[in-house]
């Protein structure tokens, strides 16, 4: 593979919708950033850590048949429906998996949608210096789409867009500035991003029970000083009993004999300390004056390495 795996282009967090005829709205998928490299030869996908998931998702794989272009990277979001909307619990079903056969079967079991969304690179060219609406008009020109893969479509109405994001229970949109160019390994106010709750990594320093199993969730994430500080305690959300289960078999191997957290938890009745090394992901409304999610919401099990679950992280 010729072409080497680059940091994709981020959002900023904004309060307030941008206005002008300069800005697009787009949907905010709640998935799994993902870019797709072509050098003509081999194909790789790789996540915005810099994780190759070309395993993952084989149905990806056949550049040729979607795209005609020669060679090309290409920037978008793998989700998966659940409820008629994105879920980051279900395609984090197909992300975590390793084993050549439950992928196999995971393929139609839990189908992926690639939702493209930028392109970086054609046919032996960097287009990352050209404008927005360029590199769309690129993107209609070379891809074709189908119901597993979309270009996903620009709506001028962003106040419009959001209504219905907030009326569905989305996650929000992103705003972008059709001038902009792609700033690979950057972030700024060009693109912007809002969000109808907060998402965070977080680690697990603790858990309680209920009839002899887990039932909820006690986390936390490390300072600037390296402390593991206690978060919130979460025991809604997306996971089934199967997921509760597989993480009470968990727990022995990961249980110690005092509390990780540098603070005390707000609920340690019955609590049981364990190593912070499973990671999840969460989303909740906002946070308190004690420094506590409100109303947290276990969307999955989260790739991020507990150390990168910090206070200042922004997804």
């Amino acid at each position: 593979m010729e072409l080497e795996p680059v940091i994709p282009f981020e959002p900023v967090r904004a309060h307030d919708i941008p206005t002008g005829d300069q800005w697009i709205a787009q949907v905010k998928w709640d998935g799994v950033r993902m870019l797709t490299y072509y050098d003509g030869r081999e194909v790789r996908l790789i996540n915005r850590k810099g994780n190759d998931r070309t395993k993952q998702y084989p149905e990806f794989t056949d550049v040729p048949a979607y795209c005609s272009a020669n060679s090309v990277i290409l920037d978008g979001e793998m989700i998966a429906i659940a409820g008629g909307k994105p879920s980051f619990h279900e395609v984090m079903r197909r992300d975590s998996l390793r084993r050549d056969q439950e992928i196999r079967f995971a393929v139609s079991r839990v189908p992926a949608i690639y939702m493209i969304f930028d392109i970086l690179y054609c046919d032996g060219e960097w287009v990352t210096d050209r404008p927005l609406n360029e590199r769309q008009q690129l993107l209609r020109e070379i891809i074709t789409p189908y119901e597993r893969l979309q270009l996903v479509p620009n709506v001028a109405e962003a106040e419009s867009l959001f209504a219905v994001m907030k009326q569905q229970g989305w996650e929000g949109i992103v705003c972008k500035q059709l001038d902009s160019t792609y700033r690979i390994g950057g972030k700024d106010g060009r693109w912007c991003k809002l969000k109808l709750a907060h998402d965070l990594h977080a680690a697990i320093g603790g858990v309680t029970y209920r009839d002899g199993r887990v039932n909820a969730l006690l986390l936390g994430v490390y300072d600037a000083e390296g402390r593991f500080i206690y978060i919130g305690h979460a025991g809604t959300g997306k996971w089934k009993i199967g997921e509760w289960t597989r993480l009470t078999e968990m727990v022995p191997q990961l249980r110690i004999s005092g509390r990780p957290f540098i603070n005390t938890p707000e609920r340690i009745k019955g609590a049981e300390w364990v190593k912070p090394q499973l990671t999840v992901k969460v989303q909740f409304l906002e946070w308190t004056p004690g420094g506590t999610m409100r109303h947290p919401v276990i969307q999955g099990w989260s790739n991020m390495p507990p150390e990168a679950c910090v206070l200042a992280q922004s997804i």
